[in-house]
């Protein structure tokens, strides 16, 4: 339940909401999703959480990254730290659970409501903190995954589950058309030619 008078604050667990929206097969369109909540109230902060990779060139996250930084985002990284395994696999490691709580329980003050996008059963505490200060909690994410990807503490403990998929609808990116080859790219666009082009004069 939303009040279009309630002070509102996102806080986006990247990795989580990123797992549950694949889980479930579509992409999360940022800009409908701050307009949707938006919407619902008087959005004062929305808090986006990941970490880096700092010694790839290249991370798939950047853009994503560098568009949330100008389109109303509050950024949170931090690098994350890598190591190899007992087994010599590269394992990447970057936790955000801290941060995020450390915010949330600062701008609980100045809030009637959180939506927390994560799963994550540790956030359990933390929700029960900001509810003993007042604030009502909802919590994005998803059962309909196999297996669930939102642990049962913590949609136990929410004063609100919202299921990631029934918002499939309002925030989820149209999904893309497979390019045409080039070859039938071409051969479309000598038959459209060939079909407006005015036919040659007949002798008379």
């Amino acid at each position: 339940m939303f009040y279009r008078d309630e002070r509102l604050a996102l806080f986006i667990d990247g990795s989580s909401l990123y797992a549950a929206a694949r889980a479930l097969g579509f992409d999360i369109d940022y800009k409908l999703l701050r307009q949707e909540f938006m919407r619902r109230g008087k959005l004062v902060r929305a808090f986006y959480y990941t970490a880096l990779v700092e010694s790839e060139e290249y991370s798939p996250i950047r853009p994503l990254i560098d568009w949330l930084n100008y389109n109303g985002y509050t950024l949170v990284t931090k690098p994350a730290r890598e190591h190899v395994d007992s087994l010599g696999r590269r394992k990447v490691k970057g936790n955000m659970d801290i941060e995020l709580a450390v915010d949330a329980m600062e701008l609980a003050p100045r809030l009637d409501h959180i939506v927390l996008f994560s799963g994550d059963g540790d956030f359990r505490p933390l929700v029960a903190s900001l509810q003993r200060q007042g604030v009502r909690v909802s919590v994005v994410s998803t059962i309909r995954a196999a297996p669930p990807l939102i642990a049962d503490e913590l949609r136990r403990q929410a004063d609100n589950f919202i299921e990631l998929d029934e918002l499939r609808e309002v925030i989820g990116r149209p999904p893309r058309e497979p390019r045409e080859p080039r070859e039938g790219r071409e051969f479309r666009a000598e038959r459209d030619h060939a079909a407006v082009a005015p036919a040659d004069p007949q002798p008379e």
